[in-house]
């Protein structure tokens, strides 16, 4: 399975003398109904988020301030996208494994989210998700 539609959005840019502004909307720049919203912040230096995959949920993912890399992994598929501006996304499909790293000082991480909190939608192990992938991959799985 590949990295399944996963890219960098740009999003639009309005210009100001007063400052600029950037928009997003759902079924707009982002392909899903926006059901939750959080942010990532006060990351020390060397840590890492995510680390996981979700079953059902898709994200979006912007670098309000600073810098931070999303590392994807879809099994047989892997990139790194450094997100650094705030009219840039990167839209995250369902089934793909997520970790965030090399947070800059000050970074903030803006994720959307199209379902509400679910435990059960995670998945943290990663020969789990690999052995999910490569059924995905073969055969049709239902969840």
């Amino acid at each position: 399975m590949k990295l399944n539609g996963a890219n960098i959005i740009q999003l639009s840019k309005n210009y100001d003398r007063r400052g600029n502004l950037s928009v997003v909307e759902e079924f707009s720049n982002i392909p899903f109904k926006i059901k939750r919203t959080y942010w990532i912040y006060d990351v020390p230096g060397g840590e890492c988020r995510g680390g996981h995959a979700y079953r059902h949920n898709e994200e979006f993912i912007v670098a309000l301030s600073g810098s931070f890399d999303v590392i994807l992994d879809s099994g047989d598929e892997r990139k790194v996208y450094s997100l650094n501006r705030s009219y840039y996304g990167l839209y995250v499909p369902k089934g793909i494994w997520r970790q965030m790293e090399n947070f800059s000082t000050n970074s903030l991480a803006l994720i959307l989210a199209s379902i509400p909190f679910d435990p059960n939608d995670y998945i943290y192990d990663y020969q789990a998700f690999r052995e999910l992938s490569t059924l995905k991959s073969t055969k049709p799985v239902l969840y």
